[in-house]
């Protein structure tokens, strides 16, 4: 943005809230509603009574290419054929507020100091705002939309504002009459009987409060409509900090719009396409995902459509937020379906992977490219050939934990590098030749925190690892209804009583996936009893439970003597194996003993 894609002016307030009641003023879709309650609002109104400053308003011209659907400010009916002007970027709290203070003419509806909905009417009291000692605030009231002020026991009425009449007997002056004071201050004047004391009291208070409300003006920056999209987005946002952030879905929303397209409306049904146990994995994938998987597809095939045109920004792939900022509703149409059944197809991929839900999944992120990888190959990603290639790439993401913080450009690398690599146009993919695993690592995956810990869990499944006691290998419906999860091997009980270190128990590679039922029985004593139990109580053959507990990469020897150390860096060794042969490296040397 340049300097002259903006300029300040300062504005009457009292034709910035006309311009708002003709509709010359409205509110971009994406501004969230009016909320503020009584005491701000009266707060408000005394600084403009005595002529404080209140902040600035931002404005964004219309008539560019940057459009957003519009709506009137709250409280405000517009009349027929109204078109805005201007946007409303910020100040919308206090002009709303001072519009339903000032002109609405109705009750306002607010909330209390109880955060309680109240509705009713601004006045200010004549004599305490004349009254140089007293608390200005203290001097408005909010009245009761019947304009009644009863007793704390409801029964007597404290300040009856019911006519006109009372209103003058009483020295209340409404904020609805602030701009159109004539009236209301004859009827004041004849009220007392053009006596001398009440007519100079009228006269100072028109001077010292009312014609500053008139006359008080309001500074008020304003973008050219050639503004750019992205721009307004940043600029909503450093205004707007003490709100909650725009997301990129609020906005696209609210430009949408103004085409007559529903995005909230479309994604919902996007999101209904994968619903149910089988499509689990994608339950925590969000709006902004969705939309940032959509905008990498439509960025790579305008490139590869525009091959050549490098140069040109607009042809570059990407899906940062300024990318999605400047998807076009025609592409998001274009390419939305075909990422739905991207994500379909990811969903699928992580399923043969033994990834079944959210919990168990190593990086939801990762999901973003997997999806886009899988709208442009198609067909193609269910060659054997193409599945080796992705399975791996995914292993070393999750392995070489490479997804985790700031991941937009990786996203645009895997996209491409897969794809070729896939369609063997191409070398490994740099997440495929950068994946590293430090041995030690394997000692410190204690939590669900960490993706390569979901990794090992997903590992030893898809390597048949059966259930101790049923003997069932693991798969979407037993995984749900046996309720499998990751379990300790040599129990936190024993390990404890016989002086296992936390970090050593805790880690790993002292846990396996078993179902609910299996965990319970095996219950905190060592493991040669738990494993005798098993056989008496269970119903199963010490060879079959041996075998069953062998498929875990457990040596089922040193498990049966409780020799955790040696059980230890057995299964240790046998880990990294499994994860060097996932991420297609060379061998991995375990650390040094466990204790």
């Amino acid at each position: 943005m340049s300097v002259e894609s903006f300029g300040i002016e300062k504005e009457f307030l009292s034709n910035l809230l006309r311009q708002a009641r003709e509709g010359r003023i409205q509110l971009p879709e994406f501004q969230r509603g009016w909320v503020w309650p009584e005491r701000n609002i009266i707060s408000l109104l005394s600084s403009i009574s005595l002529g404080y400053p209140v902040g600035t308003t931002m404005m964004l011209r219309t008539g560019g290419e940057t459009r957003f659907k519009e709506r009137a400010v709250e409280g405000i009916e517009l009349p027929a054929g109204a078109s805005a002007e201007r946007l409303l970027l910020d100040g919308q709290q206090r002009l709303t507020s001072l519009y339903q203070a000032l002109m609405l003419n109705r009750p306002v509806r607010t909330q209390n100091e109880k955060k309680h909905e109240v509705e009713g009417w601004f006045y200010v009291n004549i004599k305490h705002a004349l009254d140089e000692t007293y608390d200005r605030e203290n001097a408005f009231r909010f009245v009761p939309a019947n304009r009644l002020i009863r007793t704390d026991f409801a029964r007597d009425v404290e300040l009856d504002l019911s006519t006109p009449e009372k209103e003058y007997a009483a020295g209340m002056f409404p904020l609805t009459r602030v701009f159109d004071a004539d009236d209301w201050a004859e009827g004041f004047r004849e009220h007392h009987e053009y006596d001398k004391t009440a007519s100079k009291q009228w006269q100072a208070f028109n001077k010292q409060f009312v014609k500053r409300f008139e006359q008080y003006l309001v500074p008020v920056i304003e973008l050219s409509s050639t503004t750019p999209r992205e721009a307004v987005c940043q600029v909503f946002e450093k205004v707007n900090t003490g709100g909650i952030t725009l997301t990129v879905f609020e906005l696209l929303t609210a430009t949408y719009a103004a085409d007559d397209f529903d995005l909230r409306q479309d994604w919902e049904e996007c999101r209904q396409q994968w619903t149910g146990d089988r499509q689990q994995v994608l339950e925590k994938v969000s709006e902004t995902d969705f939309l940032q998987a959509v905008t990498l597809l439509a960025t790579y095939r305008n490139h590869v459509e525009h091959a050549g045109a490098e140069s040109d920004r607009s042809l570059r792939i990407g899906c940062r937020r300024s990318h999605m900022l400047r998807l076009p509703l025609q592409e998001y149409r274009r390419y939305s379906r075909e990422i739905v059944a991207g994500f379909q197809a990811a969903a699928r991929f992580l399923h043969q992977r033994y990834v079944f839900d959210v919990k168990s999944l190593p990086y939801g992120s990762q999901l973003i490219p997997l999806a886009a990888i899988c709208a442009v190959l198609g067909q193609e990603w269910n060659t054997h050939d193409a599945q080796q290639k992705i399975t791996r790439w995914y292993w070393c993401g999750v392995f070489g934990e490479l997804y985790s913080g700031t991941t937009e450009t990786r996203f645009v690398r895997d996209l491409t590098e897969v794809v070729d690599w896939v369609r063997g146009v191409g070398g490994e993919p740099r997440t495929v030749q950068e994946v590293q695993f430090a041995p030690q690592r394997l000692r410190t995956l204690r939590t669900r925190n960490s993706a390569a810990y979901k990794g090992i869990y997903a590992l030893l499944m898809a390597d048949g690892a059966r259930d101790w006691i049923s003997g069932n290998d693991v798969n979407v419906a037993t995984y749900f209804d046996d309720a499998i999860d990751i379990h300790h091997i040599f129990p936190k009980a024993w390990c404890n009583r016989n002086g296992v270190s936390r970090e050593a128990y805790d880690s790993i590679i002292n846990k396996t996936p078993l179902s609910a039922h299996t965990n319970r029985v095996i219950g905190s004593t060592a493991p040669s009893n738990y494993l005798a139990r098993l056989v008496q109580k269970e119903g199963i053959s010490q060879d079959a439970l041996l075998k069953h507990v062998q498929t875990h990469l457990i040596d089922t020897d040193k498990l049966s003597a409780d020799d955790f150390p040696a059980f230890f860096q057995w299964r240790e060794r046998k880990l990294l194996d499994r994860i060097a042969t996932a991420i297609g490296t060379e061998a991995l040397t375990p650390s040094e003993s466990a204790s």
